[in-house]
């Protein structure tokens, strides 16, 4: 068994060399970071975080109706304008 050390920062080098490595950190330990001249370029996460962190709670319906300004009575009003003339 091989025991890995608790890394979260690597370089490009490092990431390529050790991408095995690298993947079990970060289901391991959470988020890495890749750094590129020093400076934290990306960083990679498990398909599970990233899951957890894009998914959308509710829709735009749901959204709207909790809205803490349903009930203000502001009033959005639209001009009748019809389209706009573009010259192409």
């Amino acid at each position: 068994m091989v025991t890995m050390m608790a890394h979260d920062t690597w370089t490009i080098a490092e990431a390529k060399a050790k991408f095995s490595e690298l993947v079990e950190q970060v289901r391991e330990a959470g988020p890495q970071t890749i750094t590129k001249h020093g400076q934290p370029t990306v960083v990679v996460v498990s398909a599970e975080e990233w899951e957890r962190k894009t998914r959308r709670a509710g829709n735009l319906a749901e959204f709207f109706a909790e809205s803490p300004l349903r009930d203000s009575g502001l009033r959005v009003t639209r001009t009748k304008d019809g389209p706009r003339r573009v010259e192409l």
